[in-house]
């Protein structure tokens, strides 16, 4: 090649170097801090565990060029106002359950549970391999969201009562606190149902102001002190099988990240969700016998009760299935569910029993 056709080559690749540096994503640098609000007190047994998880997780992949200032409920904005924060871009991210978010859109609530829906397990199985995660995106880009799993309860429980529950119509007139679209179940039931922040439900109950409350399950209720109030304790519930919590970043701080750092985000958000699930069923066995020690008595609702759980539970879906992101969210949901489900049951579901009978445990 002789210099004159080499200048020309390399004319043409330093231009369209320089062009491809002028289409790519322009991504901020040097150090940031991100700051995140949650829907938890601080030191709220769990749930604010979750979300610390992720943001010290975030802070140590990235070596602090990403820093996550926490701010918990209250210290900077209120429990229930954090959405609205992060899509405002008054604060960066925000962790907490989404389901309380439902009068954004009510196909928030499934990812965090729905009534009759997903354990842990089958709404991970929905979430990462069924299609869960993309509707979860969709939603969030109406509100400009990047959202992700990150922090899951398990099961919870049905919750404190002041006297027992022994049919549907002892709902009537019962003044409980339950989010969500379980909270709008158990109005259809007569209940007068109260959305509280998880920091002031122990201080409603004590004082009157409810009658009766769900709030996690044995660990996080015993933390909270709801045995101090009441001995009258169910164990199991319909409205949350599997409550999986959020990590929701503004998408446009998202977008300004590096590929690795959004990347990292995801994983840290995983990786809480996992560990945040282990750690609360890892603490609710002793918890439980703890509380039972302390003389609270279990209870199970009776089937007359379960049943009318269910009928008020499919009339909050169907008056939601006239939105087409509801439909659609509820209909991969229920697929996902019902396919999880049917080997669950009969592998890991038909030995647990029959372990628990061999062992005698």
């Amino acid at each position: 090649m002789d210099r004159r056709s080499f200048l020309k080559s390399s004319a043409i690749g330093g231009s369209a170097a320089a062009a491809t540096a002028l289409a790519a994503p322009a991504y901020a640098q040097g150090n940031r801090t991100l700051t995140l609000v949650t829907t938890w007190g601080r030191g709220l047994a769990g749930v604010h565990d979750a979300a610390q998880r992720a943001a010290d997780t975030i802070t140590q992949m990235t070596d602090g060029r990403l820093t996550v200032d926490l701010k918990a409920a209250g210290e900077l904005v209120g429990a229930f106002e954090v959405f609205d924060a992060v899509t405002s871009g008054q604060a960066d991210m925000y962790h907490g359950a989404d389901y309380y978010f439902v009068n954004q859109h009510p196909a928030y609530a499934f990812f965090t549970a729905v009534p009759f829906g997903m354990t842990a397990q089958e709404l991970a199985n929905w979430y990462y391999h069924g299609g869960g995660m993309e509707l979860h995106d969709e939603l969030g880009q109406i509100f400009g969201l990047k959202s992700f799993l990150a922090g899951n309860t398990g099961a919870q429980a049905g919750g404190w009562f002041r006297n027992e529950i022994n049919s549907p119509e002892d709902f009537n007139g019962l003044k409980f606190r339950m989010p969500g679209l379980g909270g709008q179940a158990l109005g259809k039931l007569g209940a007068s149902v109260q959305n509280i922040p998880g920091g002031e439900v122990y201080q409603a109950l004590s004082s009157g102001v409810i009658d009766g409350t769900e709030w996690i399950g044995p660990w996080a209720d015993e933390k909270a002190g709801f045995q101090e109030i009441t001995k009258i304790y169910y164990t199991a519930g319909f409205h949350e099988p599997g409550a999986g919590l959020s990590l929701a970043t503004n998408r446009e701080v998202y977008e300004s990240l590096t590929p690795a750092q959004q990347r990292i985000i995801e994983i840290a958000s995983a990786e809480a969700h996992q560990w945040n699930l282990a750690q609360f069923l890892t603490e609710n066995g002793a918890a439980l016998q703890r509380l039972q020690s302390g003389g609270v008595t279990l209870r199970e609702f009776p089937d007359e009760v379960w049943d009318a759980f269910g009928q008020a539970s499919q009339e909050v879906h169907d008056e939601n299935m006239g939105d087409d992101i509801y439909k659609r969210v509820h209909d991969s949901a229920m697929e996902s569910m019902r396919s999880s489900s049917a080997w669950l049951k009969t592998s890991s579901g038909a030995y647990t029993a029959q372990r628990d009978r061999v062992l005698g445990s």
